[in-house]
């Protein structure tokens, strides 16, 4: 079997490799990338939503407007080359770059951005309540969103500054396809879907070549692009769930790229390797599902603040990789509150459980995805935990599996993380201050509603109005106060602020990782 995989790896590239070398060496023209793609559960843009699943959406689609590998702090212009904002009228009008082009020779035209952003809407998949904040529907949106000569016009309803939309615009499910290819592989009126996620119809950088779930990824070069061609001619993902194998993989020389390393093995790293840290806006956490009872006692989320070994982890087996933070927002961003009141004291979570008269020993299932280094987090709250008297079995099960039951809300905990949909509070702040329907048949996309946290009404009520107030100031503040609120009373326990280390050949260069999965981009990459 591995002897297979390796000739399957090795005809993924059509490129010749050197006769009677010593050392596997990778192809010049080509980025080979060690990582763990098992988290991807769809890949159409419509659906996509996993962290791996965005980063190759970024690349192989365009938005009208889109943060962009030269500076992924900035919004910046993408299929639309200027737009007119009509803050009165709730309007925005973008007109569309000349020349631009599909993978399949088709041009991108103003129908095929309605098409998608609509699209989007009448699927109605997992990411589609980020578009669906600006008041479409199904129903409304092909009179919200319209196309003309050029030019495509943007409607909203809801009390939201211009700003907002354009960050809504910018996300993931904003992504545009090619309407002719997708519609050609329509079945059963999926709109393309199920063709999606197993091929791409985009504009981007790179077009998909090969696709083989929880295995390998191989993106090919848009030359046509129109921001120039990537540096690199393809890009193979290659799934490795193993740590310790994409660090001997690296240091063979089998591939240019190792993105999930711990600590221990980025210190022992030598040869030809460099290693590159990157801000993240991921929050870990771990959380108590409301339909367990044991974990529905208010004590018990206020305990496990405390039972958290927070120095202990960031000095040992993530260090490096996170920091301690313990609110919904990001450090480094706008409106985000950095104030860290928890650490480890058993003593005291012990005297908050007695106190309430929480009966103990209590039993629960931990779901954990089983990589580095979540395993090894799992097994710290693990020990931390049972000093207390709450004792976590671990399930370990890959992304996709673990993933899959948290939106099934049948786990129990679970330790997991969370990165903004796009960069404005209200993103995070919906997902962790916000429910309003808790019922089993009104799934939301949010860590409140998988965890069956009925938020109190006057959280709901905060994180609305903060959502549509005008003053950028007092907007933050109010976002801060929803963050203490949060911190202090929540099923929901927020432990640390990612950092994220990518180990790579010193020959590498161009390589840009922002503070979110949607915005990791291959087009500058270049080998020596």
């Amino acid at each position: 079997m591995k002897l297979l995989k390796s000739l399957m790896l090795a005809a993924a590239f059509t490129l010749p490799m050197a006769a009677g070398a010593a050392q596997a060496a990778t192809p010049g023209n080509a980025l080979v990338v060690a990582q763990n793609i098992d988290d991807i559960v769809a890949i159409d843009p419509a659906q996509a939503y996993e962290f791996t699943s965005g980063e190759l959406v970024t690349n192989i689609y365009d938005r009208l407007v889109q943060y962009d590998a030269e500076d992924p702090t900035v919004l910046a212009a993408g299929l639309a080359e200027s737009w007119e904002i009509d803050a009165d009228n709730k309007t925005i009008v973008f007109n569309l770059r000349d020349g631009a082009v599909f993978h399949s020779g088709n041009p991108v035209r103003a129908e095929d951005v309605a098409f998608s952003l609509g699209r989007v809407i009448k699927l109605n998949l997992t990411p589609a309540f980020i578009l669906a904040q600006l008041g479409w529907t199904a129903e409304n949106v092909d009179e919200m969103i319209t196309a003309g000569d050029g030019t495509v016009t943007v409607k909203y309803s809801g009390d939201f500054s211009p700003a907002f939309v354009m960050n809504v615009l910018a996300a993931r499910p904003a992504s545009v396809v090619d309407k002719e290819l997708v519609m050609a592989n329509e079945v059963d009126g999926d709109m393309g879907n199920a063709w999606l996620n197993a091929n791409s119809a985009g504009s981007g950088p790179f077009k998909l070549g090969l696709y083989r779930p929880a295995e390998l990824v191989r993106l090919e070069a848009n030359e046509d692009y129109f921001k120039g061609a990537p540096k690199m001619k393809s890009v193979l993902l290659r799934h490795v769930a193993e740590s310790a194998t994409q660090q001997l993989l690296l240091q063979s020389g089998d591939v240019d790229m190792a993105r999930n390393l711990t600590p221990d093995q980025v210190d022992g790293l030598d040869g030809d390797v460099k290693v590159e840290t990157f801000p993240q806006a991921a929050v870990h956490f771990l959380s108590f599902n409301q339909k367990t009872d044991s974990l529905t006692p208010e004590a018990v989320w206020e305990a496990a603040r405390y039972l958290v070994d927070y120095e202990g982890m960031t000095n040992s087996i993530i260090k490096g990789q996170m920091e301690v933070h313990q609110a919904f927002w990001p450090k480094g961003f706008p409106g985000s509150y950095d104030e860290t009141p928890y650490s480890y004291d058993p003593a005291k979570a012990k005297q908050i459980l007695e106190e309430a008269g929480i009966e103990t020993p209590i039993t629960v299932d931990l779901d954990v995805i089983n990589a580095a280094p979540f395993t090894d987090m799992a097994q710290s709250l693990q020990a931390s935990f049972a000093d207390a008297g709450i004792n976590f079995e671990i399930i370990p099960g890959t992304g996709s599996q673990v993933i899959t039951k948290y939106r099934e809300r049948s786990h129990e905990a679970m330790l997991l993380y969370w990165g903004p949909d796009f960069m404005d509070p209200h993103s995070n702040a919906k997902a962790f201050a916000y429910n309003s329907d808790n019922s089993d048949d009104s799934y939301a996309a949010t860590t409140t509603w998988r965890n069956a946290w009925a938020v109190p009404a006057e959280l709901n009520e905060m994180t609305k109005a903060a959502l549509t107030e005008s003053d950028p100031a007092k907007r933050e503040e109010m976002y801060v106060e929803l963050q203490k609120r949060v911190q202090e009373k929540s099923p929901i326990i927020i432990m640390f602020q990612a950092s994220y280390q990518v180990a790579m050949g010193e020959n590498v260069s161009g390589y840009v990782n922002g503070a979110t999965s949607d915005f990791v981009f291959y087009r500058l990459v270049e080998k020596d």
